[in-house]
């Protein structure tokens, strides 16, 4: 079979809605983030599509397309991709591609039809599952006595499992031979401080000091007096300021939400100074780069108002990620929970590697400064602490 006759042979299939479920792998790059590719039909308001799940080391993306935008997404995968397993209503497919695109093509008819399934809200599974009861979702009114999620607050216990998927992705990076410390600037009403205790010391059973920070009095009363009902030993809130801490030499995670403008910033420092092997931070309310911006090339986009801010907040999230990768972390920016919950749906995660920065790194970065004609306070903080070639 010629690759053009497979790919519409496969067009033509999944066109057709004969599709049970797919996988795409063996990536061409040994560079590509992305693993595998998972294909599998669903409803979405009475109208069929298909979702991809993009597979990359750690974590997961999901993108739902039509029927028409098919061929195109197809085109794009067997660039990247050399094998295919597919499965359809009455027939087993795999493929194999070689570097010139040679197909090995096999076919197995199956004896009876197989059943679709085209429920997109099938059961997730959540690690924390949705009816199993958790003492400190009970408490904080996430959940009943019983262990149901409460309606109203579905969505923050979505939230709370997809930080509580980011704590476990970063279990590999935290220290197993001795205590953890881990500090939470801003906790606020500290959903995300609870469920990080309550999985990193009862479901995986490490040594941890954990530290909740916030500037509500009444708040920070509150989470103390639920820490202590709960048995949390070693989990402690205190009423302060990021520049006013002072009592730690180093720490091996720092986590900070929603951290108004530079505030993230200094966390994001102090994060560093101490030699953190782990960064979780939810940036808010970006102004910093706003008030800089003068880049006369972008005049079309920088003259609305809402398109600027946006544009703001997103550089500022990438130069962030930037200087932490040039102070030796493996950065990324990574979507938190979905948008139609909030905007503020970026996530800054880094991991302490060590790894020098490159010329192009350095030259890019400096390009992309001198753009925007911003003086990023991050790298002030910073300036002892950044690679220098």
């Amino acid at each position: 079979m010629e690759f053009q006759e497979m790919k519409d042979y496969l067009i033509d299939q999944i066109t057709n809605k004969q599709l049970v479920a797919a996988t795409i792998s063996q990536p061409r790059a040994k560079s590509n983030e992305v693993k595998r590719v998972k294909l599998k039909p669903i409803e979405i308001k009475s109208m069929y599509h298909i979702q991809l799940e993009y597979q990359y080391e750690r974590t997961l993306k999901h993108e739902n397309i039509t029927l028409d935008e098919f061929s195109k997404t197809l085109d794009d995968l067997l660039e990247q991709f050399r094998q295919i397993h597919a499965d359809f209503i009455t027939e087993k497919v795999q493929v194999q591609l070689s570097k010139k695109n040679k197909v090995m093509w096999k076919s197995e008819k199956t004896d009876s039809a197989k059943p679709v399934n085209l429920s997109h809200n099938r059961k997730k599974n959540y690690l924390l599952a949705e009816d199993t009861p958790y003492p400190f979702l009970i408490r904080l009114g996430v959940q009943t006595e019983e262990g149901k999620v409460k309606k109203q607050k579905y969505d923050k216990f979505k939230q709370i499992n997809r930080f509580v998927e980011f704590i476990d992705d970063a279990l590999a990076h935290l220290p197993k031979d001795r205590p953890v410390r881990i500090l939470d600037f801003g906790s606020g009403k500290s959903y995300l401080t609870f469920a990080l205790y309550h999985y990193l010391k009862v479901e995986k059973g490490l040594d941890i000091r954990v530290t909740g920070l916030d500037l509500k009095k009444e708040v920070i009363e509150e989470c103390t007096k639920i820490a202590n009902d709960l048995g949390y030993d070693q989990l402690e809130f205190l009423v302060g300021d990021i520049n006013d801490y002072n009592d730690e030499s180093a720490v091996d995670m720092v986590v900070t939400l929603h951290a108004c403008d530079v505030a993230t910033d200094m966390a994001l420092a102090r994060a560093v100074k101490w030699g953190a092997s782990v960064i979780l931070s939810v940036p808010c309310c970006q102004h910093e780069l706003n008030r800089q911006l003068d880049a006369s090339g972008l005049d079309i986009m920088l003259k609305h108002g809402l398109v600027k801010e946006r544009f703001a907040a997103l550089a500022t999230d990438s130069i962030r990620a930037e200087i932490l990768s040039m102070a030796g972390y493996e950065a990324q920016l990574v979507e938190f929970i979905d948008m139609e919950n909030t905007p503020k749906n970026i996530l800054i995660r880094a991991y302490k590697t060590g790894k020098k920065v490159t010329s192009e790194q350095l030259e890019g970065y400096q390009q992309f400064k001198q753009l925007l004609n911003a003086k990023p306070f991050l790298e002030n903080e910073l300036k002892d602490y950044l690679w220098r070639l």
